[in-house]
């Protein structure tokens, strides 16, 4: 039988400005069988969007096919008619996007998007549509399936989005999905139901896919086979069980070596500095925060409860829970674009104006924000050297030939090119732009980084070059840093104390090595059963697991009372659990937990 897709000796190259071509896609060859999950794996900048863009007969603006063929069931994509590839586009072939946030209209409901193009190609009726529509909402376990296509994208949580981005790929029942980084603003409990309803509809509708990522790790759970990329060329390519266990290049086995191992104790650096009686560098006292104002001044969605954070000066506290349940709205307190209801945030000992707009400019300079979405967060009409230029400026006062010295520091610091400064965004991979995203926030030279899943858009090799930087940093300068994300490894590697979060609630807090050492929360229990490893294998075994049948397909709640955990919590003891506030128990060392139940079930 012959393949659904083949990619035949394709070669894609960009045209300079001086008229030359600079290959970009060099002579690659592969296919894509029904029914199976092709991934196609590199650092950054590798080619791996553009060659999975190009079954859809697309390439980047300043892109062009110069050899090869595409061939969708025996018929070449790159030489079909505008009319042909839009007939083919939705319809045929499906593209799920890196990044949500800018793929969907924050003009038009949820429902309005993931049924457009079912509707315009005359595959299902509006009503068919909209009953497609709720049925995978509810594959992808997202909440309230049945209303949820009347609300706004900016209504929703970023991983929610992301998983909404799948279910517009999926309505009109495509027969080749092109996923690029579907699940990279996932957290981990949501990515493994969403990386099995993947599998299931692949498998159930005999459809194939193209799966691009640097996460390695979902590699392993979703691929039958991989393709190995490195700048344009295909390295070695085959199952996924002899590329993971048996890599025979070098480079494959650098990418295998750069996964991050699943959380344990002793990960970190030890470095943590000062002590008790020290004034920490960044504190959030009993905040309470949320979204849309009443006329009494509270929250109509109260998202924080009672949040109490420390952070001494040069350490870093890792926030970690799933998606909505808080992080980034703590990360927005802190740095006043979100004024909190209650409580207050201090920093050095001295509370800061709620309100960003009433912070000095030494406020502002000291608290450096990098944000998670990096397509949104460059401005696409400024090149990189007016970036990064603006804040040396505005708080250090840098010009002339000072401030591109430091621009150049500042691009070497974070691993870019020198010559990267005369670019745009829209030239840049998605990696490439969080690092600028890092090194403008860098240039303010601030006492106080907030890392909003500072390395999600970065594959394995980077990510791990990122984190080895910023530790540097850190053990360089007095810079502390709150690193938020979904990716426990990380942290764990990272962050000297992690606070985990659930409902806008903090359920345990402590040092590294105690939160990821018996006795545990139960819902960090899940996080940290939840996250992949590198084996084939891993899903399925998970997902006949305890925690993974206590929660991880499971919805997060906000409640007043009783503990947001009950539903899921396989500990959770009826009648107290549900309608009681949990005490919070004091273990060894600053060590708490949130919790009803004794120590001893903690360890049981």
């Amino acid at each position: 039988m012959p393949s659904l897709l083949e990619v035949d000796h394709l070669n894609i190259d960009a045209r300079k400005d001086d008229g030359s071509l600079l290959p970009i896609v060099k002579d690659v060859s592969f296919h894509v069988g029904r029914g199976e999950v092709v991934a196609i794996i590199g650092e950054s900048g590798s080619g791996k969007t553009t060659i999975g863009l190009s079954a859809l007969g697309y390439t980047k603006p300043g892109l062009e096919f110069s050899g090869g063929e595409v061939r969708l069931e025996g018929r070449d994509v790159i030489s079909m008619t505008l009319e042909e590839k839009r007939e083919l586009r939705g319809q045929k072939v499906a593209y799920l996007a890196q990044s949500a946030a800018a793929t969907f209209n924050p003009s038009l409901t949820i429902n309005e998007q993931v049924t457009e193009s079912a509707v315009l190609h005359g595959q299902l009726s509006q009503k068919e549509a909209e009953e497609r529509a709720e049925s995978l909402y509810r594959v992808l376990e997202l909440p309230e399936p049945e209303i949820l296509g009347n609300r706004y994208p900016h209504q929703v949580s970023g991983g929610q989005l992301q998983r909404l981005m799948a279910a517009m790929a999926l309505c009109g029942k495509p027969e080749l999905l092109i996923l690029d980084e579907p699940t990279t603003a996932l957290d981990v409990t949501t990515q493994i139901e969403v990386l099995k309803a993947f599998k299931a509809v692949i498998k159930q509708e005999d459809a194939a896919a193209i799966y691009v990522t640097h996460d390695l790790s979902v590699v392993a759970q979703i691929a039958d086979r991989i393709v190995v990329l490195y700048a344009g060329d295909i390295r070695e390519q085959g199952s996924a069980e002899q590329i993971i266990n048996r890599p025979s290049d070098d480079y494959t086995r650098r990418l295998m070596t750069a996964v991050r191992p699943p959380p344990s104790i002793g990960q970190g650096d030890k470095i943590l500095r000062g002590d008790q009686h020290e004034v920490p560098a960044l504190e959030v006292k009993n905040i309470t925060a949320g979204y849309g104002k009443r006329t009494d001044g509270s929250t109509v969605v109260t998202v924080l409860r009672n949040v109490d954070v420390s952070i001494k000066r040069g350490n870093t506290v890792g926030i970690i829970g799933e998606s909505g349940c808080g992080k980034s709205t703590l990360a927005r307190v802190i740095s006043g674009l979100l004024p909190a209801t209650e409580g207050e945030v201090l920093l050095g000992g001295n509370s800061l104006p709620p309100n960003l707009k009433n912070r000095s400019r030494t406020d502002l300079q000291n608290i450096q924000f990098v944000f998670q979405m990096a397509d949104t967060a460059l401005n696409p009409r400024q090149r990189i050297d007016n970036i990064l230029g603006r804040p040396l400026e505005f708080y250090v006062g840098l010009k002339g030939r000072k401030k591109r010295e430091r621009i150049m520091e500042l691009l070497h610091m974070v691993e870019l090119p020198a010559d990267f400064s005369g670019r745009y965004p829209e030239e840049l991979s998605g990696g490439q732009k969080q690092r600028v995203n890092l090194a403008r926030a860098l240039a303010a030279s601030p006492e106080v980084l907030l890392c909003d899943e500072v390395i999600s858009a970065l594959d394995s090799i980077v990510g791990a070059n990122i984190i080895e930087l910023l530790k540097r940093l850190r053990k360089q300068t007095e810079v502390s840093f709150v690193f938020i994300s979904h990716d426990l490894s990380t942290v764990a590697s990272f962050a000297d104390e992690i606070v985990v979060l659930y409902a806008g609630r903090v359920v345990e807090q402590g040092a590294t090595d105690q939160v990821l050492s018996p006795p545990y929360h139960p819902y960090t229990r899940l996080l940290i059963a939840s996250v992949p490893e590198l084996r084939v294998g891993w899903l399925e075994e998970t997902m006949e697991s305890q925690e993974a049948k206590a929660g991880i397909d499971r919805v997060v709640k906000l409640t007043e009372t009783g503990c947001p955990f009950f539903e899921r919590c396989p500990l959770s003891i009826e009648g107290t659990c549900d309608q009681k506030n949990p005490p919070i128990r004091n273990l060894a060392s600053g060590h708490t937990i949130e919790c009803h139940q004794s120590v001893e079930q903690f360890m049981s």
